[in-house]
Parts: C-alpha cells; structure tokens; sequence
C-alpha cells in the first residue's frame, strides 16, 4: 500500500530500464534513452545490470551519464534527485564472456537473472513497470529459458492465471495477436472465440490504463478475402464474428471482422486505435512497414506493465554507435504512463 498522503500530482511511477543482450545494440540505446531529460522527468528511473557493460554502453553511443548508486530496489521509492537516475548493480556477465554480435548462453543467462530479479522487485511492490532493451530468443534458450518466449517466462515468474498475449503499437495504433511464437501451420489451433474475446478484451482495457477513454479496437479475418463467404473458409463465420457478436453484448465494442489485407488502411487513415489480428505475421509485417524504428512491444496482462522496443538485438551494427534511441524512447514513455496508472490505483485503494 502507498502512502495515503501522497496525491496524484505528485506520483512518479518508479520504472526500471534493463540493458538487454550484453552482445547488440541494447547497453548503447539505453545510453541514449538516459541521457534524455525531456524523458527522465516521467518516472522515478532505476537502471539494473553490470557496471562494465554500462559503461561500454556509454562509451558507444559517446555520451557520459550521470547515475546515483542504490544497493537496493527498496531504496528507490523515496530517493532523492529523481532527475537523475539510479543504478542497482548487478554482477552477471564478465566482459570476457561476451562476443559482440554473436548469440551466447552467458548473454542469455545475463539477462534472464536481471529480468528476474526486477519482477521480483514488482512482486515485492518496489517498481511499477520495466523497459527491457532488445533479447536475443537464441541466447536467452542457450542461457536457460525453459518457455517458448520471454512473454511467458514473464507470466510463470509473476504467476498470472488468466489471459496473456503481446501488444505491438507504433504511435497511437495498437495491435494484439491470437497466436504469437508458433508455426504457421500451428494457427488454426490457437483459434477459438474465447481466444479472441480474452484478446480483445485486454488490449481494450490496456489502452484505457494508456490514457484512452474509448478504445476504437476492430478484429481481423484469417482467411483471403474474410473467407469470401465461406469459399476461403468458414473461420470468420463460425468463430471470430460470433466473437466480435459476444464481446458488444459484454459492453465492448468492437468492429469486425474485416479482411487482413485492408484493416490496416483503416488504421493508417487514423479510424482504428488497435487491431487483433489472428497471427504473428498478419499483424507485424503491416505495423514494421508503417514505422520500424518506432515501434514498441508491450507484454500484455501482465500485473506490472513490461515494455520493450519492438525491433531486436541488431548484432549487425551492434557496437557501432548507430542505433536509433526513437522505439526505446516510445517504450519507456508507455512503461511511465501505464507504471503511473497502476501506482494511482494503489493509491486510490
């Protein structure tokens, strides 16, 4: 529980910023993301990991800056300096472990211990949200990810029963998927309605805690055409409207189905604020030609807000001081917004 005298004007979420894979581009964005002042002012910033790559990060991106050492989250919430950021050090990696660009287990194991034990600091009611610059898939497996993706290895640390799913977003436009990680020809098994209703439903209320009153959320078809009234497929008919139907009698509404290949005309032309599209691809080829270097994934129904930025490790210019710092910024803005929305409901309560 927060202090009952503190009022909502005065609440700075606190936000922990990670340096993701030891061997991309992540120890250099998060250089630039903290050398922003126009940013630092959001939230009450707390970085975590290894003092040598923190500094390597520095020194690719050419910048020098300034944090105040805590040795503990517990020490965060009622620090001092709030323009200047903390540092939890954390002893994982040694520089000799790491080969710049290439995928290792040390990587992988790195970032598996500073990510756990930042959700461990969020269970314990220390942090509101965290922003994780890029992971390698492949090192965090060779390090020790038993789950198919970070997302749930997220949601079996922090004990989430009900539905989870990742959100992509660039700017105001954000989408959920009902299949993630999977083979395509894996797809049809993962659609159902309630699928669809529990997706919906959450990327509904997630941008309600992002700052929009009235969501304008439509569903995507599978199939060519939306099935072309059964000649391409009866998914539409018989599963998603059906779930578009139940998801106004509960009060949201939604907009659906329409065909894959135009939804996200609608969106371009500002009619839309999400999309739930039916796989990983459907949704992601059109939000990365709509703006690559801007977009952010959010980890969805989770009990702590976790954002990152959408694209990865770039190991092909990891090192060289060329990575653009925009779909970092845009992360950690959504981790301030939502980590501040959650810290006002505690509060409140």
């Amino acid at each position: 529980m927060m202090k009952s005298d503190m009022t909502a004007t005065s609440l700075k979420p606190v936000v922990t910023v990670t340096l993701g894979d030891p061997a991309g581009i992540g120890p250099e964005l998060v250089a630039k993301l903290l050398s922003r002042a126009d940013l630092l002012h959001l939230a009450n910033v707390v970085l975590v990991g290894d003092r040598w790559l923190w500094k390597e990060g520095q020194a690719i991106a050419g910048l020098k800056v300034q944090t105040v050492p805590v040795s503990d989250f517990a020490e965060v919430r009622d620090r001092d300096m709030l323009s200047i950021p903390a540092f939890l050090e954390m002893d994982t990696i040694q520089a000799s472990q790491v080969t710049r660009s290439q995928p290792g287990a040390a990587a992988g194991a790195s970032v598996l211990s500073v990510l756990d034990r930042c959700m461990d600091a969020a269970l314990a009611g220390h942090i509101d949200a965290i922003t994780f610059a890029p992971l390698n898939k492949h090192s965090m497996k060779l390090g020790g990810l038993k789950h198919e993706d970070e997302l749930h290895h997220f949601a079996r640390h922090l004990c989430v029963k009900g539905y989870f799913c990742e959100f992509n977003t660039l700017n105001d436009l954000w989408t959920a998927r009902i299949s993630s990680h999977v083979p395509l020809r894996d797809v049809p098994k993962y659609l159902d309605k309630q699928r669809i209703i529990d997706a919906t439903s959450l990327i509904y209320q997630s941008l309600q805690r992002n700052g929009i009153t009235s969501p304008r959320v439509a569903v995507a078809g599978l199939n060519p055409h939306n099935g072309d009234g059964g000649t391409c497929g009866r998914e539409e008919i018989d599963i998603i409207a059906p779930a578009v139907t139940a998801l106004a009698d509960m009060g949201i509404p939604v907009q659906g189905p329409f065909p894959a290949d135009t939804i996200f005309l609608k969106a371009r032309d500002g009619e839309l604020d999400a999309i739930v599209t039916m796989y990983h691809d459907q949704g992601q080829i059109a939000i990365k030609l709509m703006g690559f270097s801007q977009g952010v994934t959010v980890q969805g129904g989770l009990p702590i807000p976790i954002t990152t930025p959408a694209h990865g490790t770039a190991f092909d210019i990891a090192g060289k001081g060329q990575a653009n710092v925009e779909a970092t910024a845009n992360a950690f803005k959504i981790a301030c917004r939502m980590g501040l929305a959650r810290l006002q409901g505690q509060v409140a309560a």
